[in-house]
C-alpha cells in the first residue's frame, strides 16, 4: 500500500514519534512524504521514505497522487490552533481523498486507528480500487 505522511511544523516531532511507534507496520508499505518530514522520519526510523518536494510543492504532489488514486492512506497531522491549518493545499488533499475513497487521518487518534487497520488488513480493499499498486509494488 502507498501511505502518504504530511506534518505541519509544530507536528513534525509528533509524526516522528508516531512513525517510530509504528515502524514495523509502516516498513511493509511504500511511504511518501514532503521532503522535510520524510527526511526527519527516515533519519529517526530507518524507513525507506520517498521524499517529494519540500513544503507546499510536496503537498501538491501528494494531492495529485490522491487525485489519480495512487495513494491508499494519508496521515496529515495538522495543528488546529493555526489559523492557516486548513490551507488550500490541505483542502485539496482532503477533497481528493473524499473523491477517491482514500482513508485520511488528520490527528494522532485517527492515525493510530488507520495504521492498526492497515496492519490487520482492513484496508486491503484498496488493492481493488488501486490495482496498479499490488503488494506495495507498481505493476
Amino acid at each position: 500500500m502507498n501511505v502518504a505522511i504530511i506534518a505541519e511544523n509544530s507536528k513534525k516531532e509528533l509524526m516522528i514519534q508516531f512513525c517510530i511507534a509504528y515502524c514495523g507496520i509502516l516498513a511493509k508499505h511504500n511511504i511518501f512524504a514532503t521532503r522535510t518530514t520524510g527526511k526527519m522520519v527516515a533519519d529517526a526510523t530507518g524507513l525507506d521514505v520517498h521524499c517529494l518536494l519540500p513544503g507546499i510543492g510536496g503537498e501538491e504532489q501528494i494531492s495529485a497522487r490522491c487525485a489519480y488514486n495512487e495513494i491508499d492512506l494519508v496521515i496529515m497531522l495538522r495543528d488546529p490552533m493555526n489559523d492557516y491549518s486548513l490551507t488550500r493545499h490541505h483542502t485539496e488533499i482532503v477533497r481528493n481523498c473524499d473523491m477517491n475513497t482514500i482513508p485520511i487521518a488528520t490527528n494522532l487518534a485517527s492515525a493510530e486507528v488507520l495504521v492498526c487497520a492497515l496492519d490487520r488488513g482492513d484496508l486491503d480493499w484498496r488493492e481493488f480500487v488501486n490495482p496498479m499498486f499490488k503488494d506495495g509494488k507498481k505493476k
